[in-house]
């Protein structure tokens, strides 16, 4: 079986493949995350798993790697992860008592063979009042998180009304649709 690499630094990626049974190595890059101009906001996430696998595919050649990035897109709009705590408040705030999109690309490949997708969750928010925002901010400092924000988190407790597609998805990983192709498509399986 060929050697896995889980090609992120987010410890929640690394923790649902653990979870899901895989054996692999992490490896980290800096790759620039700049999207090009003429990305539309529903493949941007794609995009930039597709960036960051071929920067790794450069340097690891027999392995099987997964890369993956996820973007919150409300109002049109994609939010990154904040500087700050007042742009992680303002991102909030505008999500509140509305809906928005979290999608998850991903990009797993081999010598041989590569799959790219994408995965889309629709996420509704109640209405969050400014102390509920503050004290999630102060308490959990989101600012490694798109949208500013961790469903698996106390703000996902009390303020996410429904989703609408994986739940895993917005923890940064559709981990079952990565299974289902790692198994069907490069025959690695945690079952083996």
């Amino acid at each position: 079986m060929q050697k896995l690499i889980v090609a992120s630094n987010s410890a929640r990626r690394q923790q649902l493949m653990k979870d899901a049974g895989f054996k692999f190595e992490v490896h980290v890059l800096d790759v620039d995350e700049t999207l090009e101009a003429n990305i539309s906001n529903e493949t941007a996430a794609e995009y930039l798993a597709e960036k960051k696998n071929k920067a790794y595919r450069a340097i690891f050649k027999g392995e099987v790697i997964i890369t993956s990035d996820t973007v919150v897109v409300s109002n049109g709009e994609i939010l990154g992860k904040p500087k700050d705590e007042q742009e992680a408040f303002q991102m909030i705030e505008s999500m509140s008592g509305g809906s928005h999109q979290v999608i998850s690309g991903v990009c797993i490949s081999s010598p041989d063979h590569k799959v790219s997708f994408s995965d889309v969750t629709h996420v509704q928010f109640e209405e969050l009042s400014p102390e509920e925002i503050n004290y999630y901010i102060e308490n959990y400092k989101p600012f490694d998180k798109a949208g500013s924000y961790g469903i698996q988190e106390w703000i996902g407790m009390i303020g996410i009304q429904s989703i609408q597609g994986s739940f895993y998805n917005v923890m940064g990983l559709p981990i079952n649709k990565v299974y289902q192709i790692l198994c069907s498509e490069f025959g690695i399986s945690p079952l083996v």
